[in-house]
């Protein structure tokens, strides 16, 4: 568990529950589910002592819950947010010691990109003054957003004018819990870049492989496994685009701002949701779109196949062709009937010859002119 008191002068991280608000700025509590679900009583007890409010046994549920999809709900005194990160890892926890992964993660199957994929959720609970976070055991977002906190204060804090980097600090930092969970957010989804290349990457693969004609395409359950992954992300990134607006459409009903800071925040608070959800449709595009190219590569290596099929069968239909009137000859005076026509004439043999090789070459040269036997390009 790692918590956060964050106020426009600096941040300090404490490693037990808080009594008690600070004076100015807000608090971040961001915990592992597991640890969240042990340790529940104590942080229920904390959200009392310090929002005079607990969670509701329903968005407990909602938080503990490893396969819920996005969404999001409320109630007068707080907000919850449930977000499917889209990231690369792996999620699972030991039991016997919350907030820590397994040793010995359990295999995946499938091909080495879907292994990585990872979709937990991460539950956010704001408050007026404290942001609960309850995130996947080994949450890259959490850890890697909490060092850019730290790093912003320790820069602040070694600057020569103290006014000037309070300044900047405010600047830099969340200005309130709703402000932070956003950002987080916005990481995470700004984290799928990575997945999305290596996806890119193994279909850019695969699809060169479906469309040369010279190669025998044999992966056909990894790609299956891949579409079916590609599915699911989509699903996921409707699912956080339907949370995101709900998340939106509340934000719209808060009271009238009565400073005109408080205007500005919340003004800030519309422009980055607005921006979150518009990062979120660029990632449904994108999953879309590489749907759409494995299934075009499917049917561009079903469409090569069929026309090397087609071009094997008609150079045997050429063939046959040809060597069919040559057979004719043949069979023509290899009956045994007693008198035939040149059967006894020493020429016969060079005669017949001539007309089959003239036969063959009249039925090449036409077939030749009718592109029959031209090569398809490649």
């Amino acid at each position: 568990m790692r918590i956060f008191s964050i106020n426009p002068s600096g941040i300090r991280e404490s490693a037990e529950l808080p009594t008690q608000l600070p004076a100015s700025g807000y608090l971040w509590i961001a915990c592992a589910r597991r640890e969240f679900e042990v340790s529940q009583n104590q942080i229920q007890a904390t959200l009392q002592a310090l929002c005079g409010m607990s969670l509701v046994d329903l968005h407990i549920a909602d938080l503990i819950n490893n396969s819920l999809p996005s969404h999001y709900d409320y109630t007068s005194q707080y907000d919850v947010l449930v977000f499917r990160r889209l990231a690369t890892g792996t999620s699972e926890a030991d039991l016997a010691r919350p907030g820590e992964p397994l040793a010995v993660a359990p295999k995946r199957g499938g091909p080495p990109v879907l292994k990585r994929i990872d979709t937990s959720p991460v539950g956010f609970a704001v408050f007026d003054k404290v942001l609960l976070t309850v995130h996947p055991t080994d949450c890259t977002v959490r850890d890697a957003y909490a060092a850019r906190l730290l790093t912003f204060a320790t820069a602040d804090s070694t600057a020569a004018d103290a006014h000037a980097a309070a300044a900047v600090a405010g600047a830099r930092l969340p200005n309130s819990p709703a402000d932070l969970m956003l950002r987080i957010i916005n990481q995470m989804v700004d984290g799928f870049l990575e997945l999305r290349r290596t996806l890119t990457h193994q279909l850019d693969h695969w699809q060169n492989e479906l469309i040369n004609p010279r190669s025998r395409f044999t992966n056909w359950q990894s790609l299956l496994d891949t579409r079916l992954s590609l599915h699911n992300l989509d699903e996921v990134c409707e699912d956080q685009r339907a949370a995101l607006q709900d998340w939106i459409e509340a934000l719209k009903t808060w009271p009238d701002a009565t400073t005109a800071l408080e205007q500005r925040e919340r003004d800030l608070l519309h422009v980055r949701s607005r921006d979150v959800l518009e990062h979120i449709e660029r990632v449904v595009h994108h999953v879309r779109r590489l749907e759409q190219s494995a299934e075009t590569a499917v049917q561009i290596h079903f469409s090569v196949q069929g026309s090397r099929a087609n071009d094997i069968m008609r150079t045997l239909t050429v063939l046959t062709a040809v060597f069919l009137p040559l057979n004719l000859i043949t069979g023509f005076f290899g009956m045994n009937f007693e008198f035939l026509p040149l059967i006894h004439n020493q020429k016969a043999f060079w005669w017949t010859f001539g007309v089959m090789v003239a036969v063959a070459v009249v039925t090449v040269t036409f077939f030749w002119r009718k592109r029959y036997l031209a090569r398809s390009g490649r």
